[in-house]
Parts: C-alpha cells; sequence; structure tokens
C-alpha cells in the first residue's frame, strides 16, 4: 500500500528565498502596524491550542481538528509524543510530521490540549509522562481539555480526567471508561470543561465544538458554515445518480488522487483514508517540483510520487480534492488534464470535489452533457446547475460533490459505487459517520 506523509508547519518557504526575505518584512511591518493598542483591541490574540500526535495516530480526527480549528484562526501547535522523532506513522499508511516534539513544549500554555485517537496512538498518549503530567496541570488550572475516539478512555480515562464525568467515545473502547465515568453514547458530549467524542465519523461536529468553547457560538458557526456540513448528523448517507452505470472494477482498484499547493488537507485525508480502508490501492501524485506540498491550512504534505511518476500506470478512478489553490493548479497542468481526458474518453471514472468541479474540470470541457455540482460560491462557473444543489452527484462515470462538510459522503459514495452499499455502510458505522 503507498503511503501519504504529512507536515504540520507554518513555515512555507526556505530561508534562502528573496520572497521569503520579503514576506518576513511585510510580516514585520503588520507587526509593528498591530502592536498600537487601536489595533491590539481589535485584533485580539489567537488562542493556543496543543494537538499531540503519535505512531498509530488517527489521520483524520488529527487533520480534521486542525484544519477547523485554523479556520477559526487558532494556533494550533501539533507536537510529536515520539521521543526525538518528529514523524510518526499514523494509521492507513499515513505519516505525520509535527511542528515540534511535545518535550520542546512541556512548559508551554494553552486555552486546549485535543487528543486525536487511533490505535496505538491513544496508548501512547497514555504512557507519554510528558503529556501527562501537561494535561493534568492544564485541567487544573480550569481549562478546555478533549479527546476523541480511543483517546477519552484509554489516555483521559486512565489519568482519572473524567471521573464524575459525563464522557463518550468510540464504542468498542465504552467497557474500558472507569466506573467513575458516567458513561454516555453521545456524538459529542460536554461536561464542565471536559469534551469528548466518539470517532472519525464525529471528527467535524467535534471539532467544530471545540470552536465554540473557545469562542462562542456565533464563531462556530461563521466556521462551520462554509464547510457545508450535514444538515443532520448520524443520518444514513445518500446520493443522487443519474445514468447508472456499473463502477465494478474489482477488489483492489488503483486510484490517484494528485495533490498540488493550496489543496484542501481535509477533503484530501478523507477520501485517501476511507478508500484505503475500503481496501483500494491509492496513490497520491504531487503536481510540484517535489513531493512536499503546502496545503490551504499551512499543512504539508508529502506525496507518494511527483505526478510524472503517477501517469506511467492506468487508474480505474481519478479523484480531485479542492481547495482554490490546488483546483487551479490542477487546471493548469496540462499533463493531469490530459490523464483525466483520456480517462473520461474511455468511459473510465472520475471525480473532484469543491473547487475542483467548476475550477479544473468544467473549463477543460470534463463535465460536457454531464450533470455536475460543486462548491456553493462556484456553483455559477458551472455550464449546467440544474442538480448542483445535491451534496453527492454521480452521472455515469462522473461523481462530484460540495465542499469539506460533504467530503465524508463523498468518500463513502465511491466506496458503495465500487464495492457496494454493504461495505460502504459497514465502514460508515465502523467510522461513527451513522
Amino acid at each position: 500500500m503507498a503511503t501519504l506523509s504529512l507536515v504540520f508547519t507554518s513555515r512555507t518557504l526556505p530561508t534562502s528565498s528573496p520572497s521569503h526575505l520579503l514576506r518576513r518584512l511585510q510580516t514585520l511591518t503588520r507587526a509593528i502596524a498591530s502592536s498600537s493598542p487601536q489595533a491590539m483591541a481589535s485584533s485580539p490574540t489567537p488562542k493556543k491550542v496543543l494537538v499531540p500526535i503519535a505512531n498509530g495516530t488517527e489521520p483524520m480526527e488529527a487533520v480534521i481538528t486542525i484544519d477547523v480549528l485554523r479556520r477559526a484562526g487558532v494556533d494550533v501547535a501539533v507536537a510529536s509524543v515520539e521521543p526525538g522523532a518528529a514523524q510518526v506513522a499514523a494509521s492507513w499508511g499515513v505519516k505525520l510530521a509535527a511542528d515540534a516534539l511535545l518535550a520542546d513544549l512541556a512548559d508551554a500554555d494553552f486555552d486546549l490540549i485535543s487528543l486525536p485517537g487511533g490505535m496505538p496512538g491513544a496508548s501512547s498518549f497514555r504512557d507519554c509522562k510528558i503529556l501527562e503530567n501537561m494535561v493534568k496541570k492544564h485541567a487544573e488550572k480550569g481549562k478546555l481539555y478533549a479527546a476523541i475516539c480511543a483517546a477519552p478512555a484509554v489516555a483521559l480515562g486512565s489519568w482519572g480526567l473524567l471521573d464524575g464525568l459525563k464522557a463518550t467515545c468510540y464504542p468498542s473502547f465504552m467497557d474500558k471508561l472507569p466506573s467513575e465515568v458516567k458513561a454516555v453514547e453521545s456524538r459529542v458530549q460536554i461536561d464542565g470543561k471536559c469534551v469528548t467524542s466518539r470517532g472519525p465519523g464525529t471528527a467535524m461536529e467535534y471539532s467544530v465544538i471545540l470552536v465554540e468553547q473557545l469562542y462562542g457560538k456565533e464563531k462556530a458557526d461563521e466556521v462551520a458554515g462554509p464547510m457545508v456540513m450535514r444538515p443532520q448528523h448520524g443520518v444514513e448517507f445518500s446520493m443522487k445518480e443519474l445514468n447508472s452505470t456499473s463502477w465494478n472494477v474489482g477488489e483492489s482498484p488503483q486510484i490517484l488522487v494528485p495533490i498540488a499547493n493550496g489543496t484542501e488537507e481535509m477533503e484530501a485525508i478523507m477520501v485517501i483514508d476511507i478508500l484505503r480502508r475500503a481496501k483500494a490501492n491509492v496513490v497520491v501524485a504531487s503536481l510540484e517540483d517535489n513531493l512536499e506540498i503546502v496545503a490551504s491550512r499551512n499543512v504539508k504534505m508529502v506525496a507518494d510520487v511527483l505526478l510524472d511518476e503517477a501517469i506511467k500506470q492506468q487508474y480505474d478512478l481519478i479523484l480531485l480534492p479542492g481547495g482554490l489553490g490546488g483546483a487551479q493548479a490542477y487546471a493548469n497542468s496540462d499533463k493531469l488534464i490530459g490523464l483525466i481526458k483520456k480517462q473520461a474518453e474511455t468511459n473510465k471514472l472520475y471525480g473532484a470535489i469543491c473547487a475542483s468541479p467548476a475550477i479544473a474540470l468544467e473549463p477543460h470541457g470534463l463535465l460536457k452533457g454531464k450533470k455536475a455540482t460543486s462548491y456553493p460560491a462556484m456553483w455559477n462557473k458551472l455550464a449546467d446547475q440544474s442538480e448542483c444543489k445535491n451534496r453527492v452527484l454521480v452521472d455515469g462515470n462522473l461523481i462530484t460533490s460540495q465542499g469539506p462538510g460533504t467530503s465524508m459522503e463523498f468518500s463513502l459514495a465511491i466506496v458503495e459505487k465500487l464495492f457496494g452499499r454493504e461495505r460502504a455502510l459497514e465502514l460508515a458505522k465502523t467510522m461513527v459517520f451513522v
């Protein structure tokens, strides 16, 4: 199975770059300007949040939390609990690299500490004395702490930080919550300064609630709206299908997911993670000159191969994540567009989400004669808008969807078309999406 690496960092240019020096000068100028009392009054200091990661961390839970919090303007520090190793091997063949080692942040002060789930990631959190001490001191100060999936039971519960509280966790870990905990089956549970949640399928709800706890409901609504979140959580997913055709391409379909500077990382990671759960062979290809790209929320993603190498293979399905910068890079890549055109001409499968249907597919005639949807603000760029209000839309060999909040439905619809409704529902339930 191919692997995907993600590097979380705020630095996007080498220090020797002239443009880097220009940006530093601009940053310094803004910093001086913002030091006035008036500017300070209008620009409150961002909240600081710690998201630790470890070998076996669930990448969707980590990336969704980081992405959503950064959308709210939070200063998110991603820290590896692995001794001396910034890079960790997360679940589903995904590698993550942190901003810092946890030991280097041991004395730092945060407004929230949020633990992603995944095993053995949650066990590594539990066994990390530095993290245990940090979270306990943080909780003693009356500050907000949170965990999702296995982490509430395995880490917070074992540290005694759920005693007397209502809490939830991944269903198969409910019996591992200590007897002092009031176990509930809520998708997200708030009790005082503690927030817990169930799994990958509740990660977006959980993250938005963390925004609400930090900044209030108005800010949470401001963040949630543009993500096109589900109007009702926990219900069965569906798709609109036109011109139905079989997507039976075997038990190990070869799937290409291109990434580029500006790719939306939530959309990319959900597609990759979920399709790998379904046993598809997912190849992640960089459109840039190197494997490492800078995604839309300052996440660096490291692809499996460069596009030049990727196009030597044939694919059963090509999928474009969104993100405005990424979609534009797809549109500008003659090699990628040529590959997708061959895919379409031979009636092979292709799809796109968010900005990519409107920015990458439409201008190149790849939606001609097709019904499609896209990010709602870009519906006016679609020649045919008659079916654009559908969250997930399949038209023959094409699948399109609207945005980050529809990414899981999009991915599960692909699983359903490739492997059947039963497999898709099984995955949805495993992730606590339904």
